[in-house]
């Protein structure tokens, strides 16, 4: 029963802009199945599915790494613009400085907005450590990302 669930509930998120938990009980309801909010709230933490802003702005629930819906290339540029302190390059590798708590934001940005170039990521608090994949120069990439950021 739990998996028949939670599969309607992911084909729900994934075609309908549900904002709530409460939205998805009366459309699980709907479909057969009962579950209280506690419930929603367990199935939506063990299927990864969190509240995402859409490409009209709005909130609703999604999987995080649904970059139709999140726009991941304007939300880098954003993010980037905001939050970047500095660039630098080394080898095939890209150090990508941030203020105070913003490395893990552009980190999981990064890593869904397909940069050319970008194997992954690894973020601290304030560092973002950017790997650049096999035959793209770091500094390349360094000046592509800065660019981005409004860095000169």
């Amino acid at each position: 029963m739990k998996r028949a669930r939670q599969q309607a509930l992911s084909e729900l998120v994934r075609t309908q802009p549900l904002s709530s938990q409460h939205e998805i009980q009366q459309h699980l309801a709907e479909m057969g199945y009962e579950a209280t909010q506690s419930t929603i709230s367990r199935d939506l933490e063990e299927l990864g599915l969190v509240r995402i802003r859409d490409a009209g702005g709005n909130l609703r629930y999604g999987a995080p790494n649904d970059t139709a819906a999140l726009g991941a290339a304007q939300r880098l540029r954003t993010l980037l613009s905001e939050f970047l302190v500095s660039v630098a390059s080394s080898g095939n590798l890209v150090v990508l400085k941030t203020t105070p708590g913003a490395a893990n934001a552009v980190a999981d940005v990064l890593d869904r907005a397909g940069v050319d170039g970008v194997l992954g990521t690894i973020a601290g608090d304030d560092t973002v450590l950017v790997v650049a994949a096999e035959g793209t120069k770091g500094s390349g990439l360094a000046k592509r990302l800065g660019a981005l950021g409004g860095q000169p």
